[in-house]
């Protein structure tokens, strides 16, 4: 997948749901179509398939449970995601977080069905403890800006730098995102220079009241 990238998380706010959660995630398309930048969306688990079949960019999961297919009522699987049209997906969010062992099990689940896969990660031992499982990603995200209106570019710029190299020497193909109070074009531009190869975001492009101008502006800073 083409990096540096932005990836959006749709959340479950009210803008993420029926039409409100389709004209997001066509916004996302239509601004990579625009731009050439590649923007992922990552919609609720009852739009996944939907929007996974409606827009041609990529989609992702939020989530995906540490349990193989069969009586898991509730779950989310790995086969369902693959199944639904997801080409990839997040894992251990600040809102859903899970025992190392599990986020193991799910990268490797994962990986089985060329799934692409983002660990979230809250501090820079955790980065460097998930970078063993070999995702494709590490989205670096202090839990307490999530949601704010100071990005960790600002805020604590040296997380994102420390756990770059903390990933890379661990293993160098794991690319690792900035994430968290990440809202502009500068914002952007930060975590790139920290080394970060892409931004995961939420409520900076989702409870935008333009979120395709908001997105054109992100996606001007790479």
């Amino acid at each position: 997948m083409d990096t540096p990238l932005i990836v959006v998380n749709f959340k479950a706010y009210e803008e993420s749901d029926g039409e409100r959660g389709i004209s997001l995630a066509r916004a996302c398309e239509q601004v990579s179509e625009e731009t050439g930048v590649a923007i992922i969306a990552c919609p609720t688990p009852a739009m996944l398939g939907r929007i996974a079949h409606e827009i041609a960019s990529p989609v992702w999961s939020q989530h995906v449970d540490a349990v193989a297919p069969g009586g898991q009522t509730g779950h989310v699987t790995a086969q369902s995601v693959r199944d639904a049209g997801a080409l990839g997906t997040i894992i251990n969010h600040s809102e859903r977080r899970m025992r190392l062992a599990d986020i193991g099990f799910v990268v490797d689940a994962c990986k089985a069905l060329e799934l692409v896969t983002c660990v979230c990660t809250n501090t820079v031992d955790v980065s460097r403890a998930a970078a063993a499982f070999s995702p494709d990603y590490i989205a670096i995200e202090p839990p307490e800006l999530i949601g704010g209106d100071i990005s960790v570019t600002t805020a604590d710029p040296g997380i994102v730098s420390k756990t770059v190299e903390l990933v890379e020497a661990v293993d160098p193909s794991v690319d690792v995102l900035c994430g968290a109070g990440v809202k502009n074009a500068n914002d952007v531009s930060k975590a790139i220079e920290l080394g970060a190869r892409g931004v995961l975001l939420a409520s900076g492009v989702v409870k935008s009241p333009d979120p395709k101008r908001t997105l054109t502006d992100l996606a001007s800073a790479i």
